[in-house]
């Protein structure tokens, strides 16, 4: 991979002897001589081409600094010696404030390259604290180059997260090490192994911006994040478009990537396409693209193609590992061949491959969800009696199967063994308990399920939220219902439409009219879809709470998906005792949607002289759209005629006569 400014050459720069001994030795002035005995090191020049081998059996360093290598004989220079010492005392600093003062005292004299050995050093070693430390010095001290950025995020990898990546990256200054492949890469990949997927598409875009010439690895690495986002299919056919447009060729690993995508996202035809294509390129299929195939046959539990696969990757002198067989036991499962998926588990047994869990739970859970739960329990038993490695995996599965068989005691005793034979939990169990302790009507379990989750700092999702919505509304708690779905959305999970219907329709129900209209409104603002008669439903709960601006919103902006009858009643319900300063909005929103308007509003205004000016503004709107008071309202305003200047009265009406006479003779 070319990466500019002398990123290759410099790895192997001042990678000498002395930079990579596991021991100290620092020269000094009163030092007569100090020697190696039985070292032997290679060194790659890729610039040259040449390959060059140092063999030696002692090397001494005398007074006049001259160091002998075997038969040939080569000088050093006194600063050259200085800066292999110093790096040294760097990379054996034995405590933290060792290295603060090694680092202030030596960093001077060292250049750029010396401090990349250094990180380097440290990035093998998993020193990650003295990793960044130098880092952070070389930054702020000037003394950095692309090489020194490359290295820092090759090593931190999963230490790195993605804020501090783009802090490091948007801090480059030099605009080649900035366009640097290998430093790009490091970025997108930090972004995309912390799910951080469209912030990883935005930041692509706008390297190009800047000069980055894409190569095989970042598309590559791009990939990799569509495996588990929602679209993921076809923001990787976005992305492949674009590979292939740039004059690159998929290798090996992007198709494996592909295959997995193809698998994640139920695209069978399209992962055999992708497999036999990467054959036809001449690349060889390995065991991860089989298993990438093999995930996608057990989507659908396509058992004869599954078998097919395995059969021609034993042709193709592959031996299916643990990975492969456990695969084909899911598709076995999945395919409802419950007598095959046995054999197949006595086969992994035989091979040592069953040592834990995951074999068992394939077909447990397979069993139990077609109903066999007796066989189901058997398996489960059958984990116990040979002390098969567990992580609760199997417990979740038949906690779950007891409650979906409607077996809640056999599912809250079985939640309690888990809490008595654990004392750990993570998010899918603590689901899986909380669940059942739901469906229960334990109330006393779900609190101190939920004080476990606080205590282990366990982060709810949207299952665990569901969960409890549900149970809550099950239980008529429907005001602690609506405060956890509140808190469902501060955590930016999006409550599915059903949930929410079902919680606006019991809160409407016990007068909680503006809470109601909160879910409406969360429920709104997602993405989800939304039943029309949905709007229908929060503007009676809003009418019958009085919150009638708030229905004028609901019935400006869905007019046309609500019923006549129940614009009517809104339109009466805010003439007669809405906001008057708003009357003549929703008057001209009623009449945008199509629907007549009522002339209440009149009225209203006589009622209130300091309204004038919107009577008058009202009066003066309606002959332009084909209204005209009937002649109750006419008498009622020629009565009241002095509040408002009988002159301009006068002449309004005049206007609404002629336009009544014209839709007469019409």
């Amino acid at each position: 991979m070319m990466l500019g400014t002398g990123f290759e050459l410099e790895q192997h720069t001042l990678f000498s002897p002395l930079s990579t001994m596991p021991f100290s030795i620092v020269p000094s002035a009163s030092a007569s001589a100090i020697s190696f005995s039985q070292f032997q090191t290679q060194k790659k020049n890729n610039n040259v081409g040449k390959e060059a081998t140092i063999k030696s059996n002692s090397i001494s360093i005398n007074q006049n600094s001259k160091v002998s290598v075997g038969v040939n004989k080569r000088r050093h220079s006194k600063s050259y010696l200085e800066r292999q010492s110093a790096i040294l005392q760097l990379q054996q600093a034995s405590s933290q404030s060792h290295f603060d003062s090694a680092l202030a005292r030596l960093g001077g004299m060292l250049k750029v390259q010396d401090l990349n050995a250094v990180l380097r050093n440290f990035g093998t070693l998993g020193r990650w604290q003295d990793l960044s430390q130098l880092f952070e010095w070389m930054q702020q001290n000037g003394k950095i180059n692309a090489s020194s950025y490359s290295s820092y995020m090759k090593f931190m990898k999963k230490n790195l997260n993605p804020v501090k990546a783009m802090e490091i990256y948007n801090g480059i200054k030099d605009e080649s090490a900035k366009n640097n492949v290998f430093i790009c890469n490091s970025v997108l990949s930090c972004l995309v192994r912390n799910g951080k997927f469209d912030s990883s598409i935005k930041m692509f875009h706008q390297m190009k911006q800047d000069g980055l010439i894409p190569d095989v690895v970042t598309y590559s690495t791009l990939l990799a994040g569509c495996i588990k986002v929602k679209h993921g299919y076809s923001k990787a056919l976005e992305l492949v478009r674009e590979l292939r447009h740039s004059g690159l060729h998929m290798d090996s690993v992007i198709y494996g990537t592909l295959l997995a995508i193809c698998a994640s996202n139920t695209k069978l035809e399209e992962a055999e396409s992708y497999f036999n294509q990467m054959k036809d390129e001449g690349h060889s299929p390995n065991v991860f693209h089989y298993s990438s195939l093999l995930n996608a046959y057990s989507i659908s539990g396509n058992y004869r193609k599954a078998d097919e696969l395995v059969q021609d990757m034993k042709s193709a002198g592959l031996v299916p590992n643990k990975v492969i067989l456990t695969t084909l036991l899911k598709v076995y499962v999945r395919g409802g061949l419950f007598e095959k998926s046995r054999e197949l588990l006595a086969e992994l047994e035989t091979l040592g491959y069953a040592d834990e869990e995951m074999p068992y739970c394939l077909l447990m859970d397979g069993l139990a969800k077609a109903g066999r739960i007796e066989e189901a329990k058997s398996l489960f038993q059958e984990i116990k009696e040979k002390s098969i490695r567990s992580d609760g995996y199997a417990h979740s599965i038949m906690i779950s199967a007891f409650c979906r068989g409607g077996l809640l005691e056999e599912a809250k005793e079985l939640a309690r063994d888990f809490e008595a034979t654990y004392d750990r939990y993570d998010l899918v169990m603590s689901n899986t308990m909380l669940c059942a302790y739901c469906r229960a009507g334990e109330m006393e379990s779900v609190m101190q399920m939920l004080r476990k989750m606080d205590e282990l700092a366990i982060c709810p999702d949207y299952n665990t939220f569901s969960i409890l919505i549900k149970f809550f509304c099950k239980e008529r708690l429907y005001l602690l219902a609506y405060q956890t779905m509140e808190d469902m959305g501060s955590k930016g999970h999006q409550p599915e439409e059903e949930l929410c219907s079902t919680l606006i329709f019991h809160l409407g129900k016990i007068k909680a009219h503006s809470e109601a209209f909160s879910v409406y409104n969360m429920l709104r603002h997602s993405k989800r879809t939304m039943c029309k008669a949905l709007h229908e439903k929060i503007l009676h709960i809003l009418i019958a709470g009085g919150l009638l601006k708030d229905a004028y919103v609901v019935v400006k902006d869905n007019a046309g998906l609500i019923s006549k009858p129940a614009v009517k009643k809104f339109a009466t319900a805010f003439l007669k005792s809405g906001n008057i300063n708003l009357i003549n909005d929703v008057i001209k929103a009623i009449h945008g949607s199509g629907h007549k308007i009522d002339q209440m509003a009149i009225s209203r205004y006589i009622d209130q002289p300091e309204k004038k000016e919107l009577l008058l503004q009202l009066l003066q709107w309606m002959p332009g759209q084909g209204y005209v008071v009937d002649s109750s309202t006419r008498n009622l305003i020629l009565q009241n005629s002095q509040l408002f200047g009988r002159q301009l009265i006068a002449e309004i009406l005049s206007k609404q006569h002629m336009v009544s006479k014209a839709l007469r003779s019409c």
